[in-house]
């Protein structure tokens, strides 16, 4: 009786469709640190509203889902969910799903470099696969140059937000919010102590962040970091994505490189171009590394990329 109760459950499983998905760990060389990130490979046919429950039901940052491009000089449509909305861009999926597709071989690559590009919410995203002894090594994305929104100029607020006192917050630098493509409110801390304090406050965010476009996701860093090879520590907080604590953020590195440059809080390691390694996500114990490059011509940002390594952790299979 047991045996033809499960059979009639197998029929039932099989009858529906299946979608495959896999999780990798993003911006880390081992499994259990970085960012984690499930790719749906496949997901020609999923509703907009079946992706955003999936993402919701997974729980992890992003979800990816990959579908055909509009034409045969992209490479592929991928949208990104956190489990309350769709971002028009991010870092971490991007890095995450370049990687998978390559190292899969769900999309022809070569060794070397090799150049792609994925259809995102904003745009056409330029993204480079390397590729050493069969191996995905590296994986990186052009993002958007960014833009700079408002300051906000209430020292207090942003102290209480993050429960540290004003002295916590570094003056020197503004807080300011940056974009290319999702805005974050850059808040610059004095120390790696004081960073590592924050406890964030959910009632200063829904009275003063929660409603005001380009407030509602928080961005904090310092220059004192863990790793002696580290330029950046920083820890990001989202609530209105869903995201209690990020572990690695690609979408606001950019973001970050151009706010140092901007202000001269980073210095040009040679002509025009600055090359920047955040580490994220050591209060959350998923240490994550974040290596971001930046061009000037003419004294001006003509380009910025955010790259890193990923690794490839389990694969899984939704019946719907």
């Amino acid at each position: 009786m047991r045996n033809v109760f499960n059979f009639k459950v197998w029929l039932g499983v099989c009858s529906l469709n299946k979608f495959e998905y896999t999780l990798a760990d993003v911006f880390t060389t081992v499994p259990f640190g970085g960012n984690q990130l499930a790719v749906f490979e496949n997901a020609d046919g999923l509703s907009e509203e079946l992706m955003q429950k999936i993402a919701n039901e997974l729980n992890l940052s992003e979800t990816v889902f990959v579908t055909s491009a509009s034409s045969p000089n992209k490479t592929k449509r991928v949208r990104i969910f956190t489990p309350k909305l769709e971002l028009p861009m991010a870092g971490h999926p991007t890095i995450g799903t370049a990687h998978v597709l390559a190292a899969k071989e769900i999309i022809p690559t070569k060794e070397g470099r090799n150049d792609l590009i994925f259809e995102e919410g904003i745009g056409d995203i330029p993204v480079t696969v390397f590729k050493e002894n069969h191996r995905v090594i590296k994986s990186e994305m052009e993002q958007p140059l960014p833009e700079f929104g408002e300051k906000l100029m209430d020292l207090e607020v942003a102290a209480q937000l993050l429960s540290l006192s004003i002295e916590d917050i570094d003056s020197t630098l503004p807080i300011q919010t940056v974009s290319s493509g999702v805005p974050f409110l850059f808040i610059p801390i004095r120390s790696l102590q004081a960073i590592g304090k924050i406890k964030f406050r959910m009632d200063i965010w829904e009275k003063h962040f929660a409603n005001i476009p380009g407030r509602q996701h928080i961005f904090t860093f310092t220059h004192e970091t863990i790793e002696a090879n580290s330029h950046i520590h920083s820890r990001m907080f989202a609530p209105a994505m869903g995201i209690t604590e990020d572990p690695a953020t690609g979408g606001a590195s950019g973001p970050l490189g151009a706010y140092l440059i901007e202000y001269g809080a980073f210095p040009s390691e040679e002509e025009g171009v600055f090359y920047i390694r955040g580490e994220q996500g050591f209060e959350m114990g998923r240490p994550s590394y974040i290596e971001i490059t930046l061009q000037e011509e003419n004294g001006k940002l003509h380009s910025v990329k955010v790259g890193g390594t990923s690794v490839i952790i389990g694969s899984g299979e939704l019946y719907l």
